[in-house]
């Protein structure tokens, strides 16, 4: 396939990496900020969990509606409606403190996690061959990447800035890449055919809404309350009903016969725990570091160097990134993951045995933070190798909601824990170790339960072989 006139790769990659970071920045600048909001917002602070919760939601729910209206109208056009829901969210959460505008905002900002998706699909549709797999890479894990770094740098702007500062900085990131789409990046000649499926589409919302409203909300609820096992339930109820439409339709928004492949389910489940193992690391590190000595093992850090903590992280994923690429394409996408889900779990192992020393806490973090960078520039390529590309799109934003609801699960489960295993010290009451070591295990447990689900992965030619089946697909009208 030969370049598009007027098509830069490098700065398509660029732009649209940019775009990904911002977003997955946009995800998590709120959590440094959740213990003051209470206080800023005159709330409660079970309600102030909403402004995480409703990211979540909206973000599991927009994430395959737009990534199946990008396949069927247009990558750059729905990307461009990504972005501005974004930089709408944004301006909301800046002019406002009061907590139902907050919220909205976050709704809208959440919205926006399609961009990564559509970003993949874009690079598929565009580069040349022998730049597919290590684009994607790039893209892809810049989910990772920018909530490594969005964490740190919310601190930094808590700490010396108004709260509000850091959605006035979002908005006006969010202005420019919007422009740098418009100039730089192409509009996809690949589209597929048909009518948009609302049905499916109301669906598959009203499930993840159910699903992961209870996931999320379990703990504070009760997890045999009423409202907990009302929503499981319908959850469930309206996953058979969706199921038996979607078999059905000519046109269905996810095309459950080609998700069934055990190329794409056993990608998608092993998707959805690197996420669950890469979200725990995100949420036990920087409140383990700020725990009071007087636990007996907490290090009594400032929010800053909390923060700080991550940044490493972060910056092993931005290396890494090109590293899986090249490990893709010598050796397959299927061996990439199943080295970085290994990887994950070796810094789960680092981290039972070293949560008393704040070096040893940041080396073990990176390594799972490097882990993941390789594990999520390694499955979109293995989605591609196995759906038509008039759904890659979809098929990835289908993958991206794996990952999200196994940070949800995570959050869920880790929350749990460490409110239930918990001891008082001189007035102060706060998790044990055993709490955030029983933590570990079980992210440790889920990366090797992805390695396991990796190698059960039909083996397929090695990316540098499929390159050209890319090329050729992706230059079909």
């Amino acid at each position: 396939m030969t370049v598009r006139p007027g098509v830069h790769p490098r700065m398509v990659l660029a732009t649209l990496a940019s775009c990904g970071v911002l977003v997955a920045v946009v995800q998590t600048i709120v959590v440094p900020l959740l213990p003051e909001l209470p206080a800023l917002t005159h709330s409660h602070p079970t309600d102030v969990s909403w402004l995480v919760t409703v990211t979540l939601l909206t973000g599991a729910v927009f994430t395959p509606l737009l990534g199946r209206a990008g396949d069927m109208y247009g990558k750059r056009r729905v990307l461009l409606i990504a972005l501005s829901s974004m930089v709408l969210g944004s301006l909301l959460c800046a002019i406002s403190s009061l907590l139902p505008v907050l919220i909205l905002g976050r709704a809208f900002q959440g919205a926006a996690v399609a961009v990564v998706p559509l970003g993949i699909s874009i690079l598929r549709d565009e580069l040349p061959p022998a730049r597919v797999i290590p684009s994607i890479a790039i893209m892809s894990s810049t989910l990772g990447v920018g909530a490594a770094l969005g964490i740190p740098a919310a601190t930094l702007v808590v700490e010396y800035a108004n709260w509000h500062t850091m959605f006035w900085i979002c908005m006006g990131l969010g202005l420019l890449d919007i422009a740098l789409v418009l100039l730089i990046v192409p509009e996809s000649k690949v589209r597929s055919s048909g009518r948009f499926d609302v049905p499916g589409a109301l669906g598959l919302s009203a499930f993840l809404v159910c699903l992961l409203l209870a996931v999320s909300k379990g703990s504070t609820w009760g997890w045999a309350s009423a409202s907990t096992l009302g929503l499981f339930g319908g959850a469930a109820l309206i996953a058979v009903f969706w199921v038996w439409y979607e078999l059905r339709v000519g046109a269905p928004l996810v095309d459950l016969r080609v998700s069934a492949r055990p190329a794409v389910l056993l990608t998608n489940l092993a998707a959805l725990l690197i996420g669950f193992a890469f979200y725990a690391n995100s949420l036990s590190t920087a409140q383990l570091v700020q725990e009071p000595t007087s636990t007996g093992y907490g290090l009594g850090a400032s929010i800053v160097v909390s923060g700080l903590c991550l940044l490493p992280g972060g910056v092993a994923m931005v290396l890494f990134s090109p590293v899986s690429a090249r490990l893709s394409v010598a050796r397959g996408p299927r061996f990439t993951l199943a080295v970085a889900g290994s990887l994950m779990a070796v810094g789960y192992v680092v981290r039972l045995f070293t949560s008393e020393n704040l070096a040893a806490v940041v080396a073990g973090a990176t390594v799972v933070s490097a882990g993941t960078a390789v594990a999520y520039s390694a499955l979109p390529a293995l989605i591609m190798h196995a759906v038509p590309v008039t759904e890659t799109a979809a098929a990835n934003g289908l993958n991206t909601l794996m990952r999200t609801i196994g940070q949800a699960v995570c959050s869920a489960i880790v929350v749990t824990v460490l409110t239930t295993m918990v001891a008082t010290k001189s007035g102060h009451t706060a998790p044990t170790l055993g709490a955030y070591l029983t933590v570990f295990v079980i992210a440790g447990l889920a990366a090797l339960a992805a390695v396991g689900l990796t190698l059960l992965i039909p083996a397929r030619r090695t990316a540098a072989a499929r390159e050209p089946d890319l090329a050729e697909a992706a230059s079909t009208p």
